[in-house]
């Protein structure tokens, strides 16, 4: 299990004038500036789950993940994960913990997979008949088993994503931290990856924490979401019900001659709102829909969670 009480980070760095003076000036004083990277951020996640960490870009995701991943020292708070500190980076956690960052090679580009698998065997110190049962299971259910033995520069951008991942799951971790998976991919590697993710969480069942600004990837693996929001957590709960928090809601996506905007407005109010719309504006479009899922988790990471 993962539980987290008032986790905080906050930054320091120093601000700096531009030009000769402020150089000069950076020598005697340096002005500090603060930067509250997570604000008492609490949470727990059960053996199995697999949950959506939602936010934009600077909200806090991957500050959150570092800490539970053991890179990065928090401010002040708690957190546990299977019993151990992740900060503390103790190797008995290291060796059930992974984690797969999209714009990050673990593997080495000039040697074939196989080969940076094999040193990875010795780190995690996995027995031979367990290394070659997962070798067999991750590349067939990948279905990147004659890549093994192929230089990683050579392959193509999914081809890589399915290595790294097989990489990361070698050692059958019980946690897993996903940060964009799925980033650069094309549709159909998406799709792969996604379907692999799913597949797996469901014949070993680790902790799973995934962040992405692909919503497809939320919605097909993460039954539970945690959106942040400037070092906060604005909603923590099924996405299943983010849909009912906006029910009495209409989106209007409205074009005029200078620009395209969307606006969502309460039923009661949708003649009102489009009268005075179409009296304010030179409209040559108006579309009138129920809020996707995008719509509103975009709406909740902007403003919060509305009041009834």
């Amino acid at each position: 299990m993962i539980e987290v009480k008032n986790l905080r980070k906050t930054f320091i760095s120093h601000r700096k004038e531009p030009g000769l003076k402020g150089s000069l000036k950076a020598l005697f004083k340096r002005e500090k500036v603060i930067k509250e990277a997570l604000k008492s951020v609490s949470f727990k996640i059960q053996q199995g789950e697999i949950v959506g960490l939602i936010g934009a870009n600077g909200a806090g995701k991957t500050t959150l993940v570092k800490i539970l991943a053991g890179i990065v020292h928090p401010t002040s708070g708690e957190a546990t994960i299977l019993g151990f500190k992740p900060w503390e980076r103790d190797n008995n956690y290291r060796r059930q913990m992974s984690l797969i960052m999209g714009q990050k090679a673990q593997v080495w580009w000039d040697l074939p997979a196989l080969d940076s698998f094999l040193l990875l065997k010795e780190i995690y110190q996995i027995d031979d008949f367990l290394f070659k049962k997962n070798i067999e299971f991750l590349a067939d259910t990948l279905m990147i088993k004659d890549q093994l033995k192929t230089q990683v520069r050579k392959l193509s951008l999914g081809e890589r994503m399915k290595i790294e991942l097989m990489a990361a799951l070698l050692h059958q971790p019980k946690v897993i931290f996903l940060d964009e998976p799925t980033i650069g991919l094309d549709i159909s590697a998406q799709k792969a990856v996604r379907e692999f993710m799913r597949n797996y969480q469901s014949e070993f069942k680790p902790i799973t924490i995934l962040t992405s600004h692909y919503m497809e990837d939320i919605k097909e693996l993460c039954p539970r979401i945690m959106i942040i929001k400037e070092g906060e957590f604005v909603y923590d709960g099924a996405l299943s019900e983010v849909q009912k928090m906006m029910g009495d809601e209409k989106r209007l996506t409205v074009t005029t001659k200078e620009k395209t905007f969307k606006v969502n407005v309460r039923r009661s109010e949708l003649g009102s709102t489009t009268s005075e719309l179409f009296k304010s504006n030179d409209i040559l479009d108006l579309n009138i829909h129920d809020p996707s899922v995008n719509d509103i988790i975009e709406s909740i990471m902007n403003y919060g969670i509305k009041s009834p």
